[in-house]
């Protein structure tokens, strides 16, 4: 199955595994809109001590977890150890 060039959003690692830096404006801003999401939750969490952990399960790791699957789904090649070889 070929990929569009529309349907990628992230260039692959050249070394190690995951997803390198974004390729499209749509990588961009998840990226941008995963950090402006994860400050929100630093400054919520911020203005008192006892909801870090709240903050944490509920807006942390759902995130996280989204940043994740969409950069794997949007990933030219996927996501796959990669020893720094053209491919």
């Amino acid at each position: 199955m070929s990929e569009r060039k529309d349907d990628v959003w992230f260039e692959p690692k050249r070394y190690g595994y995951g997803a390198g830096m974004p390729v499209s404006w749509q990588g961009w801003v998840l990226i941008i809109g995963y950090v402006l999401l994860i400050v929100l939750g630093v400054l919520l969490a911020s203005r008192e001590e006892d909801v870090w952990l709240t903050v944490f399960l509920i807006l942390i790791v759902p995130v996280t977890a989204v940043l994740l699957y969409i950069s794997a789904l949007k990933t030219r090649g996927g996501w796959r150890w990669r020893w720094g070889d053209d491919d």
